[in-house]
């Protein structure tokens, strides 16, 4: 059954609820989440609050701001179909926002704006923030569209978005139109239109896209900017996984951090290259006159998800990021992904099993890569596998498609604009059983990003009056031949 709204299914799944163990009855569930320090916590800081002292709320903050603090953010929580632990949480991390609301709210004779403003970046480097990560896809990309429309609609998109092969397009989107824009694009009448258009410029060709296609597919979809330009538009970090054509070469995430300059278009279209099917890209950036140039321009790049699928250890190094939702339809690795609600020795034995597995190639790895060394293009396919064999391709929130045995030949297959607009409302309704959990766990992160933007504004005129008072100082003493050259 689909639900056109988070609204919708949240009454459709409260009946279910309904018959569910209570959670403080059932031992087994409690040694997954400790409700008693959530609930002293919860009675400690609203007793705080309540006398609105500023040194005894940031003494408290200071003990400890994490979003799995007594195992609160594990996913057995929410799979349980436990209220009462959820609504616990829930009062918890409202009663923290609330808190952090109440610093900010601190006048400067109760809480100077430094101190404020150094408290902040402090409790936000140590809470972290969560990222999207949008894996390979294929001729799924469409489901992640719709997982981004679900976390957009309860306001749970996160500033860090990041995507290779497929998922580099929808994150591209996410990534470089303003709200308004793409309030406009993502309307289902709107969508299904660009669906239509990008199909009749490629209907006629064979049934499996080329590079011409994905080059087609990027223009309509994807503005002509950069990376910094795209923050600039939206205030979210797009990171699109390019891989290496040559031996010997790293992979790289680029975003507006590291490569500000570099073009989207080009990336995206390299990150899509799949290997052996679609020829190598060379990236682009923004020369200094604005004009398009080369972007290192002896290598070429490949399929992004190759070495990079999802690229949690860069998001966590750049970006500080720490709480990570994927939305995972990768072709090659999405039949052997379970459901995280699955408990038991099933589980437990697949987990052991694709360990050793992943083990196994990592030893064997060294001997089989020294005897293809010089045989191309026996040894670009040995490392791809590896790369392949070795990733880990999960997350703290996974989101996986209806679809799940997919033939990976068929990956760059042609898909209608029907069978595109249905997999866009399964990644919605996919997505749907995930939103309070990150919710909860996105909440005090979103806070803290929200009231460092605030604190930004503030500090603003205060700087640009202080540059103005140095300026006029500086022609002062011009004036008075106080300066000298040098």
């Amino acid at each position: 059954m689909r639900h056109s709204n988070y609204e919708e299914w949240l009454k459709s799944s409260a009946n279910r609820t309904k018959s569910e163990t209570n959670w403080l009855l059932d031992p087994m569930r409690r040694k997954k989440f400790d409700h008693r320090i959530i609930e002293s916590r919860l009675s400690e800081l609203k007793s705080i609050r309540k006398d609105a002292r500023a040194d005894k709320l940031l003494f408290y903050f200071d003990e400890g701001l994490h979003g799995n603090m007594a195992n609160m953010g594990s996913a057995e929580v929410y799979e349980s179909g436990s209220s009462s632990a959820r609504k616990l949480i829930s009062d918890y991390v409202n009663e923290l926002a609330a808190g952090l609301d109440q610093i900010y709210e601190f006048s400067e004779k109760k809480l100077a704006l430094a101190t404020k403003k150094s408290f902040f970046e402090r409790a936000s480097r140590a809470h972290g923030r969560s990222a999207l990560m949008l894996s390979g896809a294929g001729s799924l990309a469409p489901f992640h569209l719709g997982v981004c429309i679900a976390l957009r609609s309860q306001g749970l998109l996160p500033k860090v978005i990041s995507g290779s092969s497929a998922g580099a397009i929808i994150a591209g989107i996410m990534c470089s139109y303003n709200n308004e824009h793409l309030d406009e694009i993502l309307e289902s009448e709107s969508l299904l239109e660009i669906f239509d258009l990008v199909h009749r410029e490629y209907v006629d060709r064979e049934n499996r896209l080329d590079g011409e296609d994905i080059r087609s597919i990027v223009e309509t979809w994807i503005p002509d900017i950069t990376f910094e330009e795209a923050f600039q538009r939206t205030g979210r970090y797009l990171c699109v996984s390019v891989s290496p054509s040559e031996m010997h070469q790293q992979s790289r995430t680029l975003n507006s951090i590291t490569t500000p300059n570099v073009l989207l278009r080009e990336t995206i279209q390299a990150s899509c290259a799949v290997p052996g099917l679609i020829n190598p890209v060379k990236l682009a950036a923004r020369g200094l006159d604005g004009s398009r140039e080369p972007y290192v321009r002896s290598r070429s790049w490949v399929d992004g998800s190759v070495t990079d699928d999802l690229p949690a250890s860069r998001l966590r190094r750049i970006f500080g990021c720490n709480f990570f939702i994927t939305s995972q339809t990768n072709p090659l690795i999405l039949w052997s992904l379970h459901e995280q609600k699955i408990e038991g020795p099933l589980k437990d034995m697949a987990t052991f099993w694709q360990g050793a597995s992943k083990e196994w190639v990592k030893a064997v790895y060294p001997y089989a890569q020294s005897m293809v060394q010089n045989i191309y293009p026996m040894n670009m396919l040995t490392r791809m596998w590896f790369s392949v064999f070795t990733q880990d391709y999960t997350a703290d929130v996974n989101i996986l498609p209806t679809q799940r045995f997919v033939n990976p030949m068929a990956m760059l297959e042609k898909i209608k604009p029907e069978h595109a607009m249905e997999l866009v409302l399964d990644g919605e309704e996919h997505t749907w059983p995930h939103i309070e959990r990150i919710k909860n766990s996105t909440t005090v992160g979103f806070k803290l990003d929200e009231i460092l933007d605030q604190l930004e504004k503030t500090l603003l005129p205060v700087r640009k009056k202080d540059r103005g008072a140095d300026d006029k100082a500086d022609l002062r003493s011009i004036s008075s031949g106080e300066r000298v050259n040098g």
